[in-house]
């Protein structure tokens, strides 16, 4: 059994960080290189902190992990060094725990038992930590192999998107025997993973290896390929029993302040892409940040994203822009009890490696230089408040201020799922807040047409994109067979307490 005492006898002890004046001149992940021994055992002292509750709400779908991993059972397995079988129980509910290791903000972390009280317990297990050294430990053992399926089931399947709710999805379908193709409009797989995230978060070589794995099982992927152009809906239709939509949220929110058309004010993710195309081999970022000063204007984590990138660049200063009152330390229960995500003051790595947060502050216009370009951004005290239709106000309560800006980056969320051709031909329309409905069993309006991920639920948490990956899954499979024993983790219209 677990040991109910360890998290009294071992402090808790997350991942130790490079030096920041090291990481911030190069791209490779911001954590150090340790070796794989002493990492083992590191992490199996860590995993002696989890009691193994009764009730542990660090797996629950609604507070904790909505692919409802084994937590308690794979940290005690890894206590006692039995590393191939805590593998097996992390991926029997997590296809990429690698991924989630490295970007998931950990919602299993905030419900956590060792939460309620952190100042007696020393805070929560280091779940995060135990999930991604489980993954690398099983690369790096062999113990990660192929699983084509037995016997095929002669239907086809194609997925679009190759994110992590559509690689999930297409994973799960072609261990089941079906014929699997997974459409990638970009020229690289990976969605959000390969061009959203930056390397010095995921390194793609990581994603790379669970690619060769999947291809190996018998996945078909089709890079440079807009479905609904440049392979049309009939012919779509005509090739595959059932087709899965993971086409992301993508579509960013704007602000049409005065001075947005200015050359050097962009969208987030105008900026990230291509500088994880740099990364790539692909040449030098149209947008980047060196020799300047950057304003990004949103608190969360693509803004935190951006402002990594722009250490990386050699920006001469980043400021980072929220017009929400600056969160406290420590979780308020009156505002979000445990086991609810708490509302508290977050510190990523990029955030460690300089920048200026200003809260409750809000662009008010754009400063040209009289020849189209940015030169400075003016800004004023603002505060948020609710309609009474429960809309967003948020008005200036201060004099306006002006600060040097080259480079303004809106990170301020997305919109919902882009518009495009694709879903014009499918007879498809979206939703008031832009997501693609379904029913309870993930199919959309159009016959044998399922959905999942952002497309469905909003730009979310790589987590949930999964859940939802496998989720719908197990809806293809049943629709196609009459029945399914895949998994199904998650509900269409099931909502997290925890929200990242």
């Amino acid at each position: 059994m677990a040991d109910p005492t360890g998290f009294l006898k071992v402090s808790k002890l997350e991942a130790a960080k490079r030096p920041v004046d090291e990481r911030v001149g190069d791209w490779r992940e911001v954590y150090e290189s340790e070796d794989p021994q002493e990492r083992a055992e590191e992490v199996s002292q860590q995993a002696r902190r989890c009691m193994d509750c009764g009730i542990p709400f660090c797996h629950s779908g609604t507070a904790g992990c909505p692919l409802g991993n084994l937590i308690p059972e794979w940290n005690d397995l890894v206590r006692r060094g039995r590393w191939d079988a805590a593998s097996e129980r992390l991926h029997a509910t997590n296809n990429f725990p690698e991924f989630t290791g490295r970007l998931c903000p950990a919602p299993c972390e905030a419900a956590c038992v060792l939460s309620i009280a952190e100042e007696q317990t020393g805070g929560s297990v280091t779940i995060k930590r135990i999930e991604n050294t489980i993954a690398d430990q099983a690369w790096r053992r062999g113990i990660v192999e192929a699983q084509p399926a037995a016997i095929g089931t002669g239907k086809s399947v194609a997925v679009v998107g190759s994110g992590p709710a559509g690689l999930a999805a297409a994973q799960q379908l072609t261990r089941a025997g079906h014929h699997v193709t997974v459409y990638e409009r970009d020229d690289r797989l990976g969605g959000l993973l390969r061009y959203g995230i930056p390397e010095y978060k995921l390194e793609k070589a990581t994603l790379n290896q669970r690619l060769a794995q999947m291809r190996a099982e018998g996945t078909r992927f089709v890079t440079d390929c807009e479905v609904g152009v440049d392979l049309s809906v009939d012919e779509l239709r005509n090739r595959f029993d059932a087709v899965v939509l993971a086409v992301g949220a993508l579509r960013g929110r704007d602000n049409e302040v005065e001075g947005r058309h200015l050359n050097g004010v962009h969208l987030a993710m105008e900026h990230l892409v291509p500088a994880n195309k740099e990364c790539e081999g692909d040449g030098p970022s149209p947008i980047t940040a060196a020799g300047k000063h950057v304003v990004i204007i949103g608190g969360g984590d693509t803004g935190a994203d951006c402002l990594g990138t722009a250490h990386r660049q050699g920006a001469l200063s980043v400021t980072q822009l929220d017009y929400h009152a600056e969160p406290p330390e420590l979780r308020d229960d009156a505002v979000s009890p445990w086991p609810t995500w708490p509302l508290v003051l977050r510190t990523s790595p990029a955030h460690a490696e300089g920048g200026t947060r200003r809260y409750q502050v809000a662009v008010q216009r754009f400063v040209g230089d009289g020849d189209g370009n940015l030169r400075a951004m003016e800004i004023a005290e603002v505060k948020v408040v609710r309609d009474p239709d429960g809309r967003r106000m948020v008005t200036p309560v201060g004099q306006s201020l002006e600060i040097p800006c080259d480079l303004a980056l809106l990170a301020i969320g997305f919109d919902g799922v882009e518009y495009m051709p694709l879903l014009d031909d499918l007879g498809i329309t979206l939703s008031r807040r832009g997501a693609i409905t379904c029913g309870s069993d993930w199919q959309t309006s159009a016959p044998a047409v399922f959905v999942c991920g952002d497309a469905h639920r909003g730009a979310s948490l790589v987590v949930w994109a999964i859940a939802e990956g496998r989720a719908a899954a197990h809806a293809v499979d049943a629709y196609l067979m009459g029945d399914s024993d895949l998994p199904e983790p998650v509900r269409p219209n099931q909502l997290p307490l925890a929200v990242g």
